[in-house]
Parts: structure tokens; C-alpha cells; sequence
């Protein structure tokens, strides 16, 4: 278990990977994984039960499932350095032949990715039934899922959600990245979600929302979570981001959630980002 000290530092380095990762190959998504960082870092070095080495049963440790497959450069980098795999693995993200692709798949048979994801809206049916799995079958270790504001358009979200509630899902806790933009804009622009927490009441939810970009916010929001689980309700919690955050340029603005920076952009980002922990 990390301190706070010690898991701003790892998001600082996580956040490295990203630009460089997105940078190599001139692809990928580095908005919204900036936006998720402290989250992730905060999930996998405090908050979650989890066993190493990776089995895919997952029985009696927590499970996390990536609805918004296409922040991989985030989740990539904590995955391995959290120690599924080798940091030095991040070097081929989205090469070919490589088991880092663009959105996360199970074939390549990568630890720590349970599920393909990125096809947007299914994540929270899988959340669902995975954690009815758990309670059909003894198992009182929770299941935490990810999922991006603008794909709350999908309406398979909306039964899942549904049915969670009506079954007293109350081993999930669900994260909603609430950083406001989308590939298309604003999500206030595309699909008004307003207001969020009062649809997710009358769904019989358990709502609390949530700072997500300063360290100490996201580990005191994911304990107290763990708290309200339970108790007959799935809860989920209203993440509120800035999508880019980190990195100025980047931040704030839905124009960086498919393009990777240049060479010089690069390096401004860089500058930004002290080394910390040591590149891969």
C-alpha cells in the first residue's frame, strides 16, 4: 500500500508513459487517460484486493472491468506498473503483433485485462453480472468498473443499470468519468446528461460524487464507496475530471481525446511531468 506522496508520484509517471506511449506510435487517446490517472493509480496501488500473480477466475479478490476501452495508455501503464507485466512491454503499445492493442482483448491472453472492451456501453452489463456472479457463489469481494460520460448515450448502459438495482447488485461500485467532453464535443452539446445524479437515484442507485484529479479525493472517495456497498444498492460514483489533465495544452478540451502530440508537443508535456519513478 502506497502513501499519497508516493501515489502522486506514480501518477506522475503513468502520465510519462501516456504521451510518450500515444507519441511512439503517433496514435491513441491521451485525453481522458490523463483525466482517469489518479483514479487507476489510486485503484490499483490502495484500494482494490488483488492477487498476484493474475489468475482469470478471480475468485475472492476484487475485479476491475475498463468500459471505456480506449483509455489503454492509462490502464496499460498502471497494469504494468503494478506488475502484470513488464514496464518495458509499453514500448510496443498499439505495434503490431503486439498485446498492448489500441482497446483492450482478452486473445493475447495479457494479465490483467479481463475483458475486450472499447465497443462502448456493454462494460457496466459485464460490471453487473460479474458481481452477481460473486454473490451467487459466496464470494463477499467486490467488482469496480469505468466508464466515460458520453458513453452513458448507449442505452444498454440504462438496463444494465436497471436490472443492478432491481437484483441489489450491492458488491459494484461504479465510476463514471464525468470530465464533461466527448469525441464530438461537449457532452452538454452531443447528449445533455443533466442532471446525472438525480437519473441515477430514481434508478435506485446509491450516488456519491467525487474529485478526481487530486490523489487524497480519489483514496477518501473509494474508501467511503467501500462503505456504502452492502447494503441493497449498487453504487456508483460521479468522478469529476478534467479531461488532459496534467498537461496544460491538453487539458480542459475534447481535442485531445484521439490525437497524440508531435515531437515538440512531447516535449512541453515532458517538462511538465518530472521523472519520477524511471521511464520505461
Amino acid at each position: 500500500m502506497k502513501n499519497i506522496a508516493e501515489l502522486e508520484a506514480m501518477a506522475t509517471q503513468v502520465r510519462r508513459d501516456i504521451v510518450r506511449m500515444v507519441h511512439a506510435v503517433q496514435s491513441g487517446h491521451p485525453g481522458g487517460s490523463l483525466g482517469c490517472t489518479e483514479f487507476l493509480t489510486a485503484l490499483y496501488f490502495k484500494a482494490m484486493n488483488r492477487k498476484m500473480p493474475f489468475h482469470m477466475d478471480g475468485i475472492w479478490e476484487d475485479l476491475f472491468f475498463l468500459s471505456n476501452g480506449h483509455i489503454t495508455p492509462v490502464y496499460y501503464s498502471v497494469l504494468a506498473r503494478a506488475g502484470y507485466f513488464p514496464t518495458e512491454e509499453l514500448k510496443t503499445f498499439r505495434k503490431i503483433n503486439s498485446r498492448l492493442q489500441g482497446h483492450p482483448t482478452t486473445h493475447e491472453d495479457l494479465p490483467g485485462v479481463r475483458i475486450a472492451s472499447g465497443s462502448l456501453g456493454q462494460g457496466m452489463s459485464v460490471a453487473v453480472g460479474a458481481a452477481k456472479a460473486k454473490k451467487l457463489n459466496g464470494d463477499a469481494t467486490l467488482v469496480y468498473s469505468l466508464h466515460g460520460d458520453g458513453e452513458l448515450n448507449e442505452g444498454q448502459n440504462w438496463e444494465a443499470i436497471l436490472f443492478a438495482a432491481h437484483h441489489r447488485i450491492d458488491n459494484l461500485i461504479a465510476t463514471i468519468d464525468v470530465n464533461g467532453q466527448q469525441i464530438d464535443g461537449s457532452t452538454h452539446q452531443v447528449m445533455n446528461l443533466d442532471p446525472l445524479s438525480d437519473k441515477f437515484k430514481a434508478f435506485n442507485w446509491e450516488v456519491m460524487e467525487m474529485e478526481g484529479n487530486k490523489m487524497q479525493a480519489v483514496v477518501d472517495g473509494l474508501e467511503r464507496a467501500k462503505t456504502l456497498t452492502g447494503k441493497g444498492k449498487p453504487v456508483v460514483i460521479l468522478m469529476k475530471t478534467d479531461m488532459g489533465h496534467g498537461v496544460d495544452f491538453m487539458a480542459g478540451t475534447h481535442e485531445w481525446h484521439g490525437i497524440a502530440p508531435n515531437d515538440e508537443q512531447l516535449e512541453k508535456a515532458l517538462a511538465q511531468l518530472p521523472e519520477t519513478i524511471g521511464d520505461y
